[in-house]
């Protein structure tokens, strides 16, 4: 690590060059939000969200993420500004000196970097230039100290939640400079009034059947393992119930394989990557998060409560920040299928208690984790960094 900090030190060097001096215009400072990532999953739907966010509210923005990304299809198809740059890896000086070039060009005025590898180039970039950092933290996976030299090129370290935030400063970031930020919800397309009616008559599902879901990147660490046990063990009692998966990822073939294995293809339905997601959310009678790890504060809990969905949790990660058991939805160990079962259970044979949470958890929602008070909240971390950094030509 020392060897590549040394590197990453000299690279810096090597393309750091004067400013002009003459000041830009607030209306043209641009907001750059970097990722590496070919995935879309919650962290690049962040990105997308918040980007749209800024663009609504006055600010310049722009995307830069990789030629094959996920991302880049996404963002064009949304409107919204994007560039392609090839990342290679953390040490690729061909793209460090194209993401400062581009900086100058389009008069970059902050840096809000996501994953590792764009967090190298960008912050290095962004730091040849005298430009502000801030890099987003979105999973609870545990920064080992050897590994937090990228933390320290950053001004600010937004994490997805307290738990996520002292993962960080256990790392010894100062915890001056970590704040969390939660992903909000968009309470214009999250709320109880959205129906879920034509979801089920889509995927076939009979009015009274009850409805059980895990809306996710399709990885290891969302638990669809632990989510199709528990499907096993929950139709032995209540046999009518089907089991949503909804997404996409690099575990979709195996958990379709266990779906076959366990005997559950007349139960559990994988519908793949969806857009209509409050719909979804809404033609649930339960959504389940069965995290085992890597979960910060997932955008899906407080959307299916902005929904009046019940959820049930595994207590990974910032979870229990939205859920309060018994309050506003259930949270189970990881990796216990039979209490997931149980809690399910518990859910569909008490229907009152399960949407007076939801209420209660909607509520709270509204209150605090909507996408409106996320980003008055990013958006007061950029102008303390700009006044900081005046920014140049």
């Amino acid at each position: 690590m020392a060897a590549s900090a040394a590197a990453g030190a000299r690279a810096a060097a090597a393309v750091a060059g004067s400013s002009s001096g003459a000041l830009i215009p607030p209306h043209h400072r641009v907001i750059l939000h970097t990722e590496a990532s070919l995935g879309l999953g919650g962290q690049e739907i962040r990105i997308l969200g918040e980007v749209r966010w800024l663009a609504q509210h006055g600010w310049d923005a722009l995307i830069v993420c990789r030629p094959q990304s996920h991302l880049l299809g996404e963002a064009r198809a949304a409107g919204l500004p994007v560039v392609d740059v090839a990342m290679r890896g953390a040490w690729d000086l061909a793209a460090l000196l194209g993401l400062r070039r581009l900086m100058r060009e389009r008069r970059v005025a902050l840096v809000h970097t996501h994953s590792s590898v764009d967090s190298w180039l960008a912050g290095l970039a962004a730091r040849s230039l005298g430009l502000p950092v801030v890099r987003s933290r979105h999973v609870s996976i545990l920064v080992r100290r050897r590994r937090a030299l990228i933390y320290h090129l950053a001004d600010r370290i937004i994490t997805s939640g307290e738990a996520v935030k002292t993962l960080v400063a256990r790392a010894g970031v100062p915890e001056r400079r970590i704040v969390s930020i939660p992903a909000g919800v968009d309470t214009n397309r999250f709320h109880p009034g959205v129906s879920g009616h034509a979801v089920r008559q889509e995927l076939g599902l009979e009015p009274d059947s009850p409805v059980v879901g895990l809306v996710a990147n399709v990885r290891g660490s969302k638990g669809h393992n632990v989510f199709l046990e528990a499907a096993r063990e929950i139709v032995r009692t209540a046999p009518s119930t089907r089991f949503l998966i909804v997404g996409e990822g690099v575990g979709y073939d195996e958990v379709r394989r266990r779906v076959r294995e366990m005997g559950l293809a007349s139960h559990v339905l994988m519908t793949g990557f969806r857009r209509d997601i409050p719909e979804v959310m809404a033609a649930l009678d339960v959504l389940t998060l069965p995290s085992i790890r890597s979960e910060a504060i997932s955008q899906v809990v407080p959307q299916a409560l902005a929904v009046g969905t019940p959820v049930v949790a595994s207590t990974v990660g910032g979870s229990p920040e939205i859920i309060k058991d018994g309050e506003t939805g259930r949270l189970v160990p990881p990796g216990d299928p039979h209490a997931l079962a149980r809690a399910i259970l518990e859910l569909l044979s008490d229907r009152d208690r399960g949407r007076a949470m939801a209420r209660a958890g909607g509520d709270m929602v509204r209150a605090h984790f909507t996408v409106d008070a996320s980003m008055r909240r990013t958006t007061r971390e950029y102008e303390t960094l700009l006044g900081y950094f005046p920014v140049r030509k």
